[in-house]
């Protein structure tokens, strides 16, 4: 087994997909001609979007995701080797600051935001594994 997509159920997929391509250089891939879901091109494994009143009448019950509420307890991480520069233009790109860009004492920069809707993203340095 693998991993394929990580989904965020959001109000609006194709601003959420806006967004992550302003904030974080991430390129559009597939969008359903209903705007009920979104992929974006990340790599092997795609970040997703889906409409949550799509999800919800399907039958899934979950907490949306809001900047207003505290962010779920799940994040993603987006890799780059200038974590400065990546958090300032999602902050310009509106994302909200959650931690300011710091060395760990395992020699990773990282820092967090949240984005438009709330959910919790990760912006660090590679591991060297």
């Amino acid at each position: 087994m693998k991993l394929g997509n990580i989904i965020i159920y959001v109000e609006d997929v194709g601003s959420s997909m806006d967004f992550y391509e302003k904030a974080f250089g991430l390129q559009k891939g597939y969008l359903h001609h209903d705007s009920n879901y979104g992929e974006m091109n990340s790599g092997e494994t795609k970040l997703s979007f889906v409409k949550e009143s799509f999800a919800m009448q399907m039958g899934l019950a979950f907490k949306p995701n809001r900047l207003k509420d505290p962010p779920a307890g799940v994040e993603i991480t987006l890799i780059t080797e200038h974590v400065d520069k990546a958090f300032t233009k999602a902050l310009d790109a509106g994302a909200t600051v959650v931690m300011e860009p710091a060395q760990k004492p395992w020699g990773q920069s990282i820092a967090y935001v949240r984005d438009l809707n709330g959910f919790l993203v990760e912006i660090g340095s590679p591991t060297g594994r």
